[in-house]
């Protein structure tokens, strides 16, 4: 399957995630119940992260390196640092 496309159904299915999370909130739902939907959003979320991660380290980082284009590398490679130190902050 297109790696875009997994992405993308993930992403629908977060957006029928979220819409329940609204509706368990206008019914006042007990909180523990929300909040543990919440849990499951955010692990969704942290999935598809994950795979544009793994696509991009396939596809544009290893390209970058593939070809040989020494500027490209520089660009690609403090992109990916940048991107796992915002995500421990």
């Amino acid at each position: 399957m297109d790696p875009n496309k997994a992405v993308l159904n993930r992403l629908s299915r977060i957006e029928g995630q979220v819409r329940g999370l609204a509706q368990m909130v206008e019914e006042d739902r007990y909180c523990i119940d929300i909040l543990q939907q919440f849990q499951a959003v955010k692990a969704a979320l942290a999935k598809a992260e994950t795979e544009i991660l793994k696509n991009h380290a396939a596809c544009c980082v290893a390209e970058a390196i593939a070809s040989g284009d020494a500027e490209d590398q520089r660009r690609k490679f403090p992109e990916l640092v940048d991107l796992f130190a915002k995500a421990k902050a």
